[in-house]
């Protein structure tokens, strides 16, 4: 070896010490056990944003008598909105004939009473008129219109209306 000739050098650069390994090793540990007690005294520190806060108002509760808008009343509101609803459904019912769900028993009821309303009006359209079935008591046969009350107090000009007695009156009318 050539010891001599570093020893110069040697001299220049100081003494040479070898760290141990042991060191490296504690200053791990050291910086471990810093950064672990760091994060537990950070994790201590409160939140603002976390921090509890007065809790929110709750709202007043709804009743018929709270005030929905335009200074009505819920119940007002309620019962202008069903009558709104009502007269819609009642218009629609009028417009298109809703028919309600019947049994058949009176839906064949009601046709029956139908074909005898119509045998009836039929029945009416032959019957004559009134003044040819009647006779009036005393008429001349070729009159056969009826005076009037007035066309009788016109053709007596005195004034006096006639008196009408019951054996003058027809019994039973019509027949």
């Amino acid at each position: 070896m050539r010891r001599g000739r570093r020893r110069g050098k040697m001299a220049m650069e100081g003494p040479r010490h070898q760290l141990p390994t042991l060191v490296p090793l504690l200053m791990s540990v050291t910086a471990v056990l810093i950064s672990h007690h760091i994060f537990n005294a950070a994790a201590q520190i409160p939140d603002p944003e976390l921090l509890p806060t007065d809790p929110p108002k709750k709202p007043d509760p709804v009743t018929s008598e709270t005030v929905v808008f335009w200074g009505l009343r819920l119940w007002q509101v309620v019962g202008i909105f069903s009558m709104f609803i009502l007269a819609i459904i009642i218009t629609l019912c009028c417009i298109f004939k809703c028919r309600i769900p019947r049994t058949k028993k009176e839906i064949e009821a009601r046709h029956a009473q139908r074909q005898a309303a119509k045998t009836y009006a039929n029945t009416l359209e032959t019957v004559p008129p009134l003044n040819e079935l009647t006779e009036v008591p005393g008429a001349l046969a070729e009159a056969s219109a009826l005076q009037t009350v007035s066309e009788q107090v016109q053709a007596r000009g005195s004034g006096q209306l006639p008196v009408v007695r019951e054996e003058d009156e027809p019994a039973n009318p019509v027949t």
